[in-house]
Protein backbone atom coordinates (compact mmCIF):
# COMPACT_ATOMS: atom_id res chain seq x y z
CA UNK A 1 0.00 0.00 0.00
CA UNK A 2 1.50 3.29 -1.09
CA UNK A 3 1.94 5.97 1.52
CA UNK A 4 0.61 9.39 0.61
CA UNK A 5 3.20 12.11 1.16
CA UNK A 6 1.79 15.56 1.86
CA UNK A 7 3.82 18.38 0.31
CA UNK A 8 5.47 20.69 2.83
CA UNK A 9 4.09 24.18 3.08
CA UNK A 10 6.60 26.56 1.54
CA UNK A 11 7.74 29.30 3.92
CA UNK A 12 6.72 32.77 2.76
CA UNK A 13 9.66 34.93 1.75
CA UNK A 14 9.70 38.46 3.14
CA UNK A 15 10.27 40.95 0.34
CA UNK A 16 12.49 43.86 1.38
CA UNK A 17 13.31 47.18 -0.29
CA UNK A 18 16.33 49.30 0.70
CA UNK A 19 16.35 53.10 0.36
CA UNK A 20 19.87 54.26 1.23
CA UNK A 21 22.09 56.84 -0.44
CA UNK A 22 25.44 55.17 0.32
CA UNK A 23 26.15 52.42 -2.19
CA UNK A 24 28.50 50.51 0.11
CA UNK A 25 25.79 50.37 2.80
CA UNK A 26 23.19 49.22 0.28
CA UNK A 27 25.44 46.45 -1.00
CA UNK A 28 26.30 45.36 2.53
CA UNK A 29 22.65 45.23 3.56
CA UNK A 30 21.63 43.32 0.43
CA UNK A 31 24.40 40.73 0.80
CA UNK A 32 23.72 40.23 4.51
CA UNK A 33 19.96 39.95 4.17
CA UNK A 34 19.96 37.71 1.12
CA UNK A 35 21.89 35.11 3.12
CA UNK A 36 18.59 34.40 4.89
CA UNK A 37 16.33 31.93 3.10
CA UNK A 38 13.17 33.75 4.19
CA UNK A 39 14.29 37.28 3.23
CA UNK A 40 14.83 38.65 -0.27
CA UNK A 41 15.86 42.15 -1.29
CA UNK A 42 13.65 43.05 -4.26
CA UNK A 43 14.55 46.72 -4.73
CA UNK A 44 17.35 49.19 -3.97
CA UNK A 45 17.35 52.96 -4.37
CA UNK A 46 19.73 55.78 -3.55
CA UNK A 47 17.05 58.42 -3.01
CA UNK A 48 13.46 58.65 -1.84
CA UNK A 49 11.91 59.67 -5.16
CA UNK A 50 13.21 56.67 -7.12
CA UNK A 51 12.71 54.58 -3.99
CA UNK A 52 8.98 55.33 -3.80
CA UNK A 53 8.60 54.40 -7.47
CA UNK A 54 10.39 51.10 -6.92
CA UNK A 55 8.34 50.39 -3.80
CA UNK A 56 5.09 51.07 -5.64
CA UNK A 57 6.21 48.71 -8.39
CA UNK A 58 7.60 45.87 -6.25
CA UNK A 59 5.24 46.21 -3.25
CA UNK A 60 7.71 44.88 -0.67
CA UNK A 61 6.60 43.69 2.75
CA UNK A 62 9.25 45.71 4.60
CA UNK A 63 11.24 48.81 3.65
CA UNK A 64 14.57 49.78 5.20
CA UNK A 65 14.41 53.59 5.05
CA UNK A 66 17.48 55.73 5.63
CA UNK A 67 16.43 59.02 7.22
CA UNK A 68 19.25 61.24 5.90
CA UNK A 69 18.39 61.05 2.22
CA UNK A 70 19.05 63.84 -0.32
CA UNK A 71 16.22 65.98 -1.80
CA UNK A 72 13.46 64.21 0.18
CA UNK A 73 14.40 62.87 3.60
CA UNK A 74 13.30 59.54 4.99
CA UNK A 75 10.64 61.07 7.26
CA UNK A 76 8.83 62.68 4.31
CA UNK A 77 9.28 59.53 2.25
CA UNK A 78 7.76 57.38 4.99
CA UNK A 79 4.68 59.60 5.17
CA UNK A 80 4.19 59.33 1.39
CA UNK A 81 4.87 55.58 1.43
CA UNK A 82 2.27 54.98 4.14
CA UNK A 83 -0.30 56.97 2.17
CA UNK A 84 0.49 54.90 -0.91
CA UNK A 85 0.86 51.45 0.71
CA UNK A 86 -0.39 51.60 4.33
CA UNK A 87 0.21 47.87 4.93
CA UNK A 88 3.90 48.06 4.03
CA UNK A 89 6.12 48.05 7.11
CA UNK A 90 8.90 50.63 7.43
CA UNK A 91 12.10 50.31 9.45
CA UNK A 92 13.80 53.67 9.94
CA UNK A 93 17.50 52.86 9.57
CA UNK A 94 19.89 55.59 10.68
CA UNK A 95 23.14 56.39 12.43
CA UNK A 96 21.49 59.17 14.45
CA UNK A 97 20.17 58.78 17.97
CA UNK A 98 18.66 62.24 18.42
CA UNK A 99 15.38 62.44 20.31
CA UNK A 100 13.62 64.61 17.73
CA UNK A 101 14.53 62.20 14.93
CA UNK A 102 13.25 59.18 16.85
CA UNK A 103 9.91 60.88 17.53
CA UNK A 104 9.61 62.21 13.97
CA UNK A 105 10.26 58.77 12.48
CA UNK A 106 7.66 57.04 14.64
CA UNK A 107 5.14 59.83 14.12
CA UNK A 108 5.59 59.59 10.36
CA UNK A 109 4.40 55.98 10.45
CA UNK A 110 7.63 54.00 10.77
CA UNK A 111 7.13 50.63 12.44
CA UNK A 112 10.64 50.45 13.85
CA UNK A 113 13.66 52.63 14.58
CA UNK A 114 16.99 50.92 14.09
CA UNK A 115 20.58 52.18 14.38
CA UNK A 116 22.93 51.21 11.56
CA UNK A 117 25.47 49.52 13.82
CA UNK A 118 23.00 46.69 14.46
CA UNK A 119 24.26 43.14 13.95
CA UNK A 120 23.06 41.73 10.59
CA UNK A 121 21.51 38.67 12.24
CA UNK A 122 19.62 40.92 14.66
CA UNK A 123 18.42 43.10 11.78
CA UNK A 124 17.05 40.00 10.05
CA UNK A 125 15.10 39.16 13.22
CA UNK A 126 13.81 42.73 13.44
CA UNK A 127 12.58 42.45 9.85
CA UNK A 128 10.78 39.20 10.70
CA UNK A 129 9.18 40.71 13.81
CA UNK A 130 8.14 43.94 12.09
CA UNK A 131 6.67 41.94 9.22
CA UNK A 132 4.49 40.20 11.81
CA UNK A 133 3.29 43.52 13.21
CA UNK A 134 5.75 44.11 16.03
CA UNK A 135 6.82 47.64 16.94
CA UNK A 136 10.61 47.68 17.49
CA UNK A 137 12.72 50.52 18.83
CA UNK A 138 16.46 50.14 19.21
CA UNK A 139 17.22 49.78 22.94
CA UNK A 140 19.81 52.55 22.58
CA UNK A 141 17.10 55.09 21.77
CA UNK A 142 13.93 53.64 23.33
CA UNK A 143 14.22 55.83 26.43
CA UNK A 144 14.49 58.93 24.23
CA UNK A 145 11.12 58.08 22.68
CA UNK A 146 9.54 57.70 26.11
CA UNK A 147 11.09 60.87 27.50
CA UNK A 148 9.87 62.99 24.59
CA UNK A 149 6.22 62.89 25.60
CA UNK A 150 4.67 64.50 28.69
CA UNK A 151 3.45 62.09 31.34
CA UNK A 152 0.27 62.35 33.37
CA UNK A 153 1.26 62.68 37.03
CA UNK A 154 -1.55 60.60 38.48
CA UNK A 155 -2.60 57.58 36.45
CA UNK A 156 -3.89 55.39 39.26
CA UNK A 157 -7.42 55.64 37.88
CA UNK A 158 -6.52 54.47 34.38
CA UNK A 159 -7.74 50.83 34.60
CA UNK A 160 -11.25 52.12 35.34
CA UNK A 161 -11.48 54.41 32.34
CA UNK A 162 -14.68 54.12 30.32
CA UNK A 163 -16.01 54.98 26.88
CA UNK A 164 -18.37 57.68 28.12
CA UNK A 165 -15.45 59.79 29.32
CA UNK A 166 -13.61 59.28 26.04
CA UNK A 167 -10.93 57.28 27.80
CA UNK A 168 -9.27 53.97 26.97
CA UNK A 169 -11.10 51.09 28.78
CA UNK A 170 -8.19 48.66 29.16
CA UNK A 171 -8.06 45.94 31.79
CA UNK A 172 -5.22 45.64 34.32
CA UNK A 173 -3.67 42.85 32.23
CA UNK A 174 -3.97 44.89 29.01
CA UNK A 175 -2.17 47.82 30.63
CA UNK A 176 0.59 45.40 31.58
CA UNK A 177 0.78 44.14 27.99
CA UNK A 178 0.73 47.75 26.72
CA UNK A 179 3.79 48.60 28.80
CA UNK A 180 5.67 45.69 27.23
CA UNK A 181 4.41 46.71 23.79
CA UNK A 182 5.74 50.26 24.24
CA UNK A 183 9.14 48.87 25.21
CA UNK A 184 9.26 47.11 21.84
CA UNK A 185 8.73 43.51 22.93
CA UNK A 186 7.34 40.96 20.48
CA UNK A 187 4.35 38.74 21.24
CA UNK A 188 6.72 35.91 22.11
CA UNK A 189 8.66 38.09 24.55
CA UNK A 190 5.43 39.41 26.12
CA UNK A 191 4.16 35.86 26.55
CA UNK A 192 7.41 34.89 28.28
CA UNK A 193 7.26 37.91 30.61
CA UNK A 194 3.64 37.25 31.59
CA UNK A 195 3.97 33.44 31.61
CA UNK A 196 1.13 32.97 29.10
CA UNK A 197 0.89 31.45 25.64
CA UNK A 198 1.85 33.43 22.54
CA UNK A 199 -1.76 33.07 21.38
CA UNK A 200 -2.98 34.76 24.59
CA UNK A 201 -0.42 37.56 24.27
CA UNK A 202 -1.48 38.15 20.66
CA UNK A 203 -5.15 38.25 21.71
CA UNK A 204 -4.37 40.91 24.33
CA UNK A 205 -2.50 43.00 21.75
CA UNK A 206 -5.40 42.77 19.27
CA UNK A 207 -7.82 43.84 22.00
CA UNK A 208 -5.60 46.79 22.91
CA UNK A 209 -5.41 47.98 19.29
CA UNK A 210 -9.18 47.78 18.97
CA UNK A 211 -9.88 49.62 22.23
CA UNK A 212 -7.33 52.33 21.47
CA UNK A 213 -8.77 52.78 17.95
CA UNK A 214 -5.38 52.40 16.26
CA UNK A 215 -4.24 50.29 13.31
CA UNK A 216 -0.94 48.89 14.55
CA UNK A 217 1.47 48.53 17.44
CA UNK A 218 3.47 51.64 16.59
CA UNK A 219 0.38 53.84 16.71
CA UNK A 220 -0.62 52.21 20.01
CA UNK A 221 2.84 52.83 21.50
CA UNK A 222 2.92 56.48 20.40
CA UNK A 223 -0.62 57.11 21.63
CA UNK A 224 0.09 55.39 24.94
CA UNK A 225 3.11 57.60 25.60
CA UNK A 226 1.39 60.78 24.41
CA UNK A 227 -1.60 60.19 26.68
CA UNK A 228 0.42 59.03 29.66
CA UNK A 229 -0.96 55.51 29.68
CA UNK A 230 2.40 53.97 30.56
Amino acid sequence: MMKTVCPQTEKKVIKVAIVEDFKLTRVGLRCALNENEDIKVVAESEDAISGLKAIEREKPDVVLMDLGLPVMNGIEATVKLKEMLPQTKVIALTSHDREEEVVAALSSGANAYCLKDIDPAKLANVIRDVNEGVCWIDPMVSQLALNSFPKTENIGFLPNRNHDEGRVPLTEREYEVLRHLVSGKSNTEIAKELIVSVHTAKAHVCSILQKMCVNDRVQAAVKAVKEGLV
